[in-house]
């Protein structure tokens, strides 16, 4: 069930970030379904961990119930843990997190984190620094759901305030209470921060076959 691109949308495929866990809230599991929801009517594919449990089995088989196609991508060491019951889609297993983060990075368009852990968030953070370093120029966006990453986008704002992080790369991070909303920025998005490095000089095969564009 290939869903291809739509005149709605620029994206054809989104990587979600989100928890193996629920957490404790309903509004998180919503929040999860209606994100899988907007990107059926919008008819982008996904790209995630390849768990079926928590809020990345909640996304996944929405989308994929909606007719688009699923890529779970899934280093071989977490397989017991993250897969719990049938998978839905395609499952791609890796042999590493590094290797893991550099094929969904490849695979997407843009980048959205929903309200995870650690893991979550590390991945959403290297997203947003290889935007900045100019290994990419695709779109992230932070999910804020009920205001779960208040606190980090502060902490974004304070690195600007004490001069560790510039005002234009500041501006690399999206962020939306809801899916709608939030698509609907990254639809629009032209990075205009300047980037460490420029975009070309950027050696591919060193990188791991890190995102090309």
């Amino acid at each position: 069930m290939e869903g291809g691109g739509s005149s709605s949308t620029k994206f054809n495929k989104v990587c979600v970030f989100c928890g193996s866990n629920p957490g404790h809230r309903e509004v998180f599991k919503v929040a999860a379904i209606q994100l899988g929801d907007e990107m059926v009517n919008r008819k982008i594919d996904l790209v995630y961990g390849g768990g079926s449990v928590g809020l990345m089995g909640m996304i996944s088989q929405r989308v994929f119930d909606g007719g688009c196609h699923v890529l779970g991508v899934i280093p071989k060491a977490l397989v017991p843990l993250e897969i719990s019951g049938e998978s839905v889609g395609e499952v791609r297993i890796v042999s590493d997190m590094h290797e893991r983060k550099a094929e969904m990075a490849r695979q997407a368009d843009a980048f959205i984190a929903l309200p995870g852990g650690y893991g979550t968030m590390e991945e959403v953070l290297e997203m947003i620094t290889w935007s900045q370093l100019g290994i990419h120029k695709k779109p992230v966006g932070l999910l804020n759901v009920d205001g779960y990453y208040d606190s980090l986008l502060a902490l974004f704002d304070n690195g600007v305030k004490e001069g560790f992080i510039k005002p234009s790369a500041r501006d690399i991070v999206l962020s939306a209470s809801n899916a709608i909303e939030l698509l609907t920025k990254m639809e629009q998005f032209k990075p205009e921060h300047e980037h460490v490095a420029p975009h070309e000089s950027w050696q591919m095969e060193q990188l791991g076959n890190y995102p090309k564009n």
